[in-house]
Parts: structure tokens; sequence; C-alpha cells
């Protein structure tokens, strides 16, 4: 089966309802299949190991041209592409199968990072002309499952050469209280559109000072 995109969200954790990240990736594929685009979605287990196995295993049946992984970002205001994924884990609290890696490579062997393969400062400008939808590049995916899941996608399309040409990289959300899931869900298909549009990213200030 071959799909034009693959958008992943995550499950619950750390006692929560719900997480933020499926509910905008469910409306956003729905809108994105009403506007003709063949969208895969896939809902991963905040757990480390198992959630990387399963983007790996659904980048290799979907062959999307095209991978959005996406996660919760509690606290963030604004929806943030993330610029590099970092070859460690260090888990604040515990995933829900209870493990909590310190300091462990996320590939052994791995590079220290690898950098997105979407156009994020694309996204961020055409997030610009959005009403009330604030969006910044981010530095740092932290060091947590989303990271992991970042990093695992990366390292699978620069190391596999059968996925040549297919782009990934990942989105943070912020929760629902800091952002409605319906304008999340709505930041995502104008960063799906534009992705598919922009096959090299715009040079713009994207950066930080800390």
């Amino acid at each position: 089966m071959t799909a034009a995109v693959l958008l992943t969200g995550f499950a619950p954790f750390d006692g929560a309802d719900i997480n933020e990240s499926w509910q905008a990736v469910q409306a956003a594929a729905a809108q994105l299949r009403a506007d003709g685009i063949e969208v895969a979605q896939l809902e991963l287990p905040v757990e480390f190991d198992a959630a990387g196995y399963l983007l790996e295993a659904a980048v290799r049946e979907h062959r999307p041209g095209l991978v959005v992984a996406t996660g919760l970002a509690a606290g963030r205001r604004a929806v943030t592409p993330e610029r590099v994924a970092i070859n460690v884990r260090d888990a604040r609290i515990p995933d829900n199968a209870g493990d909590r890696p310190v300091d462990e490579p996320v590939v052994p062997g791995g590079p220290v990072g690898h950098f997105s393969t979407l156009p994020i400062k694309a996204i961020v400008a055409a997030l610009a002309q959005e009403p009330a939808i604030p969006a910044a590049v981010s530095q740092t995916a932290g060091t947590y499952v989303c990271n992991d899941v970042f990093y695992r996608l990366l390292h699978l399309l620069a190391t596999d050469p059968g996925l040549a040409g297919m782009r990934g990289g990942f989105v943070h959300l912020p929760a629902a209280a800091d952002l409605p899931v319906e304008d999340s869900a709505r930041a995502l298909v104008r960063a799906v559109r534009t992705c598919l549009a922009t096959p090299e990213d715009v040079v713009l200030t994207g950066g930080a000072e800390h």
C-alpha cells in the first residue's frame, strides 16, 4: 500500500486521558483526504523502542513521499516544527511501559544528530498566514519518546537506500489549553500542503539565543 503522506501522533501518557497530537492528526487526515490527498495515519504508543519500531514498519508498508510525526509539547504556546533530532534517551518520567532510560543512545553507533528534511522555515512562514496559529522553529525535541521517534525516523531515511527521496520530520503541538485542537489540525493541514509544494526550504531567520 502506498500513501502520499504518513501522519503520526501519540497515545495519552503520564495519566492524561487524551493526547492532542493524535486528535489533531485524525482531524487533519480527514481534511487532507477530503482535498484528494492520500493519507495514512498511525497512533504510536508512548514507549521507547515500540514507537520507533511501529513507525519504521509503517514507513516501509505505506512508502509515503512525506512523513510528518507529531507529539504534544505541553507548555509551548506555538506549533513548532523541530530542526534536529539527537541520539540520546534521557527520560524525566517513565514511558507507558515503565521504562526510564538515562543517557542511552537512541541508535547505538548512530550519529549525534539528524536534521529534519522538512521545509521547517517554510512551514512557519505558511502558518504566519493562518490567523490565531502561532508557530516557530524549535531547536530541541527533548530527550523523551518524541525525540526518540524523530531520530529513528530520520536515521531510517538516511540509512535505507530503498527510501531515498522520502522526506520526514517532527512537529510539536501545544496542549488544547494553549491552542484548540482544531487549530492544531488546521496547522497540520497547512504544514503538509507546504511540504508537498516546497522541495527546498526557504532562507529565513529562525534561530534562537537560548
